[in-house]
């Protein structure tokens, strides 16, 4: 019993005496996880020459070093650590032995020699951390030789060490956290932008691509590719509004080329139910497609309209659609949409839409005339909803309307008689001469041609788009009546608008005409036009006329001037070429026309007014007209001189070349020139001239004298004065013809401010010069038109000299005013200086009366 006690207690001996190892390393961490912050890599890099140790460390020498424990024998070490050598190599060759497919799985191989062996397949090794684990429990179980009694620790210091341990790691892992969001998190999103950009223009990429792709298909073969019109359309509805405008364009070109030149029909039911051909099918399914895509593009196109970003484009393809393929379906969407922004607020979409309907309106051929009619009633609609208040550009366009006159005049039926007539004697000759059988078969056959001939002809109008005369008779009435429509309800819109004004207003300015922009485009429209009105409106257009031109809608002798000079005047323009235009079927009396002429020819103003238009009106009005009285005429020569000395030198170039042309149209009016003056007055009733009068007629021109001419003689520009000299030259003689070879509108478009190019002054001596070597003609004799041949030399120093006194007089003249403000302030400060002392005398004399009479009392 002792015994086995002894034996008992030896054996616990033993076991406690087992060497407990040392905890191992840090498990390993792969490469790919193991992150190097960009301060240690640059720190390694310039320190290279001292890092060249680390590859020639001995790793196993320094791991036992570290998993050392003290009081522990070194062979008891080495005994564990072939231990666990053996113990890998076991597991090797069993996974070795395992790696062996199974024969029945695989064919077997057989050698030379005649042996069968199988082929083998690696298996995934295991992971290196559960190996580890799997080595430390192996060597926690089998160690028996290390005594136990090393590296003894109690339980209390176990737990202090696993909580400093954990405590430790948490702060290393929260300090890992905050550095790795630091630097990774620019740098993350830097790169999820890049990403995103690269991915947005590779799909931007791809997508133009696949347009452009469907596109050259289509345009190859329609009829074959018609489905990719839905995938082009489908494209149209992404997000990107790049891509939505490249789709846009590019089903803009594909419609453009394979829409046919004929309005598309759809069968019937009862057309689908009949049993047709392959190609017909075909030809009916390419035409629906089209049909259907092209409706859903134009609904894209006006949903798109209301958005600001897509309005530009989506008026650029509608424009553009309607110009290019005015007779397909869909016609009066499209003209709606283009007539609706006619006067936009937007200058780009207002001129596509205006460039479009001039296109339409020019261009007949397309359309056969039945877009034209179309847009002028809807035109027509626009201006009457929006109450007469649109840009100009919208009544402008129908300055581009063509009208056929010869489809108004009858038919002449003389000829149908005739040649019936004709053909009606032939026949009774015909049949006297027995001949009437073999006539009766040739005329069969001539009904046969003539019938076939007109299917042919029918035919043929109905493939093109010319219509009948008939037809468009009727289609140039229609367009005709609307364009008049709008134009009268303008003038009456202008008529009623001055009216209230002048209620409202008992004296209101000159030139307020921001309530009736319409009004003159629709002046010039009926200038243009005024051929073609009918006689039954003659009237009441000559009574409007007459009180727009007047300014008021009052019939009394005070009218209030609401409307610029330029209005007015294109009034009496547009009275007087009605008037030409009918003089067969329109009496009407112009004299209130030539009052209103003579009278604004004081209220125009250069920079204020149209000078274009006053020469228009004096050529129209003056030049082109017939011969007038004496008196008229007289009154309008002094005030056309008078009118040149107050404005620049291209309505004094006008109003000259309109007194030459009245000076050679009245003889008697030459007597103007004599140095005279009231040495006429016994060919006028009147004997003092009235300059202020308002009718031309009660003025008394006659009695006075062209002075004007002589200062006119030397303007500063030499056109003007070589005018003058040239008229003032003029004899009084009767046999004396003049001919005269410029308009007042030339005259002003030549010396206009945007024309207007000053002659050279030595050019002008030269070619003088060289025309007085030549012997022309005096400068009396000279051409009606200023040439630079015919202008007079210029004497420069003359020139210098009258610019100079002019600009001394005018520096005299301010330094007066100055001189007087200031004399004026001086004395000002002296009369109140005087008065000051004044009062101080008053103040002081009254003291001593004062004092003397307190010592008194």
């Amino acid at each position: 019993m002792g015994m086995m006690g002894k034996e008992r207690g030896m054996g616990k001996k033993k076991k406690r005496q087992k060497i407990i190892l040392p905890p191992d390393l840090p498990p390993e961490i792969p490469e790919d996880e193991v992150e190097v912050s960009d301060e240690d890599l640059q720190f390694f890099d310039e320190n290279r020459d001292y890092a060249g140790f680390v590859s020639t460390l001995d790793t196993h020498s320094i791991t036992r070093h570290v998993s050392r424990v003290a009081n522990v024998k070194e062979d008891a070490l080495e005994a564990l650590y072939e231990r666990r050598l053996k113990k890998k190599a076991a597991e090797k060759q069993k996974e070795e032995s395992a790696l062996q497919v199974d024969p029945v799985d695989a064919l077997p191989v057989k050698t030379l020699d005649g042996e069968l062996y199988y082929r083998t397949a690696p298996k995934k090794p295991k992971d290196s951390e559960n190996a580890a684990d799997k080595y430390e429990a192996d060597g926690e179980d089998g160690n028996e030789g290390v005594d136990k009694s090393i590296v003894k620790l109690t339980k209390a210091e176990r737990r202090a060490k696993l909580k400093k341990s954990k405590k430790e790691a948490k702060k290393q892992g929260k300090e890992l956290d905050k550095t790795e969001d630091v630097q990774q998190t620019p740098q993350a999103a830097a790169l999820a932008e890049v990403k995103q950009d690269l991915t947005a223009e590779e799909t931007f990429e791809s997508k133009k691509r696949k347009l452009a792709e469907l596109g050259m298909a289509l345009l190859a073969d329609p009829e074959a590719n018609i489905k990719t019109l839905k995938e082009m359309l489908q494209i149209s509805k992404d997000d990107d509004q790049a891509i939505v405008k490249l789709a846009l364009l590019s089903l803009l070109a594909v419609f453009k080329d394979i829409i046919p030149g004929y309005r598309i029909r759809l069968p019937t039911e009862k057309e689908l139910e009949m049993t047709v051909s392959k190609e017909v099918k075909k030809k009916r399914y390419y035409e629906s497609t089209l049909l259907s895509t092209y409706k859903a593009y134009l609904q894209k196109l006006m949903a798109l309209e209301r958005q600001a970003s897509f309005q530009h484009i989506v008026y650029r393809c509608i424009c553009t659609l309607l110009d290019a393929v005015p007779h397909f379906n869909f016609r009066e969407s499209l003209l709606a949409a283009v007539i609706k922004n006619i006067g936009s607020s937007d200058d780009v979409v207002r001129k596509l839409c205006c460039a479009t309907v001039k296109s339409l309106f020019t261009n007949d051929g397309k359309h056969g005339g039945e877009a034209t009619v179309e847009a002028v009633q809807l035109i027509a609609d626009h201006v009457k909803a929006h109450d007469c208040q649109l840009h100009p550009d919208s009544i402008e366009v129908f300055m581009y309307l063509t009208f056929d006159e010869d489809l108004g005049r009858p038919e002449n039926p003389n000829e149908d008689n005739k040649v019936k007539s004709k053909k009606n004697k032939k026949r009774k000759n015909r049949e006297e001469s027995g001949e009437l059988q073999e006539r009766d078969k040739k005329k069969n056959r001539q009904e046969l041609v003539t019938k076939m001939r007109e299917e042919v002809n029918a035919d043929f109008r109905a493939a093109s788009f010319a219509p009948d005369v008939k037809e468009r008779r009727m289609m140039q009435s229609e367009a005709l009546s609307a364009v008049f429509e709008t134009y009268f309800r303008i003038l009456k819109h202008s008529m009623r608008q001055i009216s209230v004004r002048s209620e409202e207003n008992g004296s209101s300015l000159p030139g307020a005409s921001g309530n009736h922009p319409l009004l003159v485009p629709c002046l010039i429209g009926l200038g243009k036009f005024s051929h073609l009105i009918d006689l039954d409106f003659m009237g009441d257009l000559m009574n409007c006329l007459r009180k727009l031109a007047c300014g008021s809608s009052n019939s009394d002798g005070s009218c209030n001037k609401l409307l610029t000079v330029s209005e007015r005047l294109r009034c009496c323009i547009v009275a007087f070429k009605v008037m030409r235009n009918n003089l067969e079927a329109l009496n009407v009396d112009l004299q209130e026309f030539f009052i209103q002429l003579y009278n604004l020819s004081i209220e125009y103003r250069p920079g204020r007014d149209q000078g274009e238009v006053l020469a228009e009106a004096l050529k129209i009005m003056l030049c082109d007209d017939r011969q007038h009285d004496m008196q008229k005429a007289a009154a309008f020569i002094k005030r056309l001189a008078t009118f040149s000395l107050c404005f620049g030198s291209a309505e004094s170039m006008a109003a000259l070349v309109t007194l030459k042309h009245l000076l050679q149209k009245n003889v008697k009016c030459r007597h103007l020139l004599e140095n005279d003056a009231g040495g006429c007055s016994v060919l006028g009733s009147i004997v003092k001239y009235q300059p202020y009068a308002s009718d031309p007629s009660q003025s008394g021109a006659l009695a006075s004298v062209l002075w004007e001419l002589n200062l006119l003689s030397k303007h500063y520009h030499p056109a003007v004065s070589t005018m003058a000299s040239n008229v003032s030259g003029m004899s009084t003689g009767h046999n004396q013809v003049y001919l005269a070879t410029v308009s007042p509108q030339q005259a002003f478009a030549d010396l206009s401010l945007e024309h207007e190019s000053f002659i050279n002054p030595k050019n002008i001596v030269m070619k003088s010069n060289h025309k007085r070597k030549r012997g022309s003609g005096s400068s009396g004799a000279a051409s009606i038109n200023p040439t630079p041949d015919a202008a007079t030399p210029i004497d420069e120093d003359g020139l210098r000299k009258k610019l100079s006194e002019h600009f001394t007089i005018l520096h005299d003249i301010k330094e007066n005013e100055r001189l007087r403000g200031e004399l004026d302030r001086v004395t000002l400060s002296l009369q109140v200086y005087e008065e000051h002392k004044n009062r101080k005398k008053r103040k002081h004399a009254s003291k001593p009366k004062k004092n003397a009479e307190k010592t008194a009392s």
